[in-house]
Order: structure tokens, then sequence, then C-alpha cells
């Protein structure tokens, strides 16, 4: 049978009281120390000795000592209430200035293109902060996680969340390697595609996601098929790298093979504009001191991204 357990209210009422006594070995020092009257500290005390069910102290007119009991208790209570005060004084700093273990969640492609130089710049400013990158495909759930934020393309973060653009937004280009076109040719059109290798992205959900286009105003979403299905946009790029066939994925991840002539833009006049990559977390009320200087830190770097960009 399943017991019930419950924690007893007012389980550490009187123990500051009792501390301060059993140090002064006075009531009256006590209430001083505390900034409370010398009645207040005996009725503190008097309501430990009976939740506890033993006489504490040793009271004379003269006089205040522990008596057997209050030496045991003095003895355990007194390092576990100091290392209470010493986590209070602990959570107290998190609490007041950038500090501790920063965690975030991100997709693996966003980490050279993005993290790398916002992370070195960030670290560099907040040495007391600690930066935790967990790279994954999946959209895992922060808070039962243990992440204090995530990074995601806008498209694929829940509607309860708090975001924070980090880019503009993106266009999704195709690409196929200059080997792959010449053996199977260059798509003209979206319905091209039905003849072509595509390689395609398996969501956190399950599903294959169709690749996305726009022809004109209106958006068109084609069912592709083809030899690989990954969860990732550098495992898609990579195999388009190796003659595998076409990949949908966003421009500033195919930026530099493209540069370097690994891969070619097809279909240019049927690209797409993706939301963009955005921080996510949950609550402005929870926001710890060290995830507030990120978000300054990001939106500090993007303004003067803005302004050089426009100085050009």
């Amino acid at each position: 049978m399943k017991q019930n357990f419950t924690v007893r209210q007012g389980a550490l009422d009187g123990v500051e009281a009792f501390l301060s006594v059993a140090r002064h070995r006075s009531f009256r020092k006590a209430a001083a120390e505390l900034g409370v009257t010398p009645s207040a500290i005996s009725q503190a005390v008097r309501t430990l000795e009976a939740r506890v069910g033993a006489a504490l102290f040793i009271r004379t007119t003269r006089s205040v000592g522990l008596s057997e009991a209050g030496e045991r208790f003095h003895a355990r209570a007194k390092p576990a209430f100091e290392e209470l005060v010493a986590a209070s004084d602990v959570a107290r700093d998190l609490g007041q200035r950038p500090a501790g273990l920063l965690r975030l969640t991100v997709p693996r492609a966003v980490v050279p293109i993005l993290l790398e130089p916002l992370i070195a710049s960030f670290c560099q400013a907040y040495p007391e902060v600690e930066v935790e990158i967990a790279a994954s495909p999946e959209l895992v759930d922060i808070a039962a996680e243990g992440f204090d934020a995530g990074i995601r393309l806008g498209q694929f973060i829940e509607a309860d969340m708090i975001a924070v653009r980090l880019t503009p937004s993106l266009p999704l280009v195709v690409v196929g390697s200059p080997d792959y076109l010449h053996r199977q040719g260059r798509p003209e059109r979206i319905d091209d595609l039905r003849r072509h290798a595509c390689l395609r992205m398996r969501r956190s959900d399950g599903s294959i996601a169709p690749w996305s286009f726009v022809n004109g105003n209106k958006p068109i979403e084609a069912i592709v098929s083809g030899p690989l299905i990954a969860c990732d946009f550098p495992t898609i790029l990579g195999a388009a790298v190796e003659d595998m066939g076409l990949a949908q994925v966003p421009g500033p991840i195919v930026a530099g093979p493209v540069k370097a002539g690994k891969l070619v833009q097809v279909l240019q006049p049927f690209t797409p504009m993706a939301p963009g990559v955005f921080l996510y977390y949950p609550s402005r009320h929870q926001m710890m001191p060290k995830l507030r200087a990120f978000i300054d830190h990001v939106k500090s770097r993007s303004i003067a991204a803005r302004q050089k960009k426009k100085s050009r």
C-alpha cells in the first residue's frame, strides 16, 4: 500500500532563535541580534521545544545553558542551518548578477554560422557565466530538460514561448552538386523534382517535411522522394555534396559550399522565405540574470551588425 508523506509545516520555525540563544547563552542578546523582543524569542523557543518534545535549555534566573537534548539538537541543527543560509546566499547571488551555467539547446547547423562568434564574445563579456551547448535536432522541452533557452527556426517554436529574433528571414534554397546536376539535369520547374533524388528532413514529430516553394505570391508544398531521410540539415547538406541528390536548406548554411563550387543553387525563382532563427524561453518572470545578459548581448550584436551593414 502506498504511503502518503507530507512536509510538516513550520519544521524550521524557532531554529534561528534557538541557535542565537545557544550562541549568546542569553535570550536578551539573541533578541537584540535578531531585532525582536525577548518575549518573542522565548515564545519561539517554547514552540520549538514543544514540537521537538524535549527541553532544549536549562534556565535559571542567572544563566541559560543547553540541556543534553539541546546539545544534541544543536550539534545537528547548527551545520544544517548554516548550509541552508549558504544555499540561500548562492541562489540570491545567481539571481542578482550574471553567473552560473547557461544551458542552450540548439540545432547542430546553427553552431558554426551563428553561435560560435556570438558565444565567444559573450564569454569574454561575462566571464562568470559558463555556457553549455547541447546540439540536437530534437525539439526538447527546455523546462523539463533543465535548459535555460533554446534556438530554433521560428516555425518550429511553440506558441507559448517568448521568442527573440537572432536572424532576419532566411531563404530556403535548393542545391545540388555539379556532378549530380550534370548527370541528372538541372530542374527548371517545381514539377521537375518528380524525376530527381530529393534528400528529405524528418521532423521531431516523426513526419517527413515537404519542400516549400512560392510561385508568384502563392505558397506551394511539394511532396518529394529520394534515397535519404535525415533529422538535421548538416547531414542532408553533406549528402548533397557527395552527389546523392538535391537538398533544400536555409541559405546561410549552404553559403560556404556554394561559394566553394561544391554545390549549385537551382529553382531560384521559386525560393521561399523561412521566418528565421530565434532564441526562445518560457517566461520573463522566471528569467535569471545570466539569460537576460545573453539576450541583451544578442540584441546588441544584432543592432551593431545592422548599423555596420547600413554604413557600407
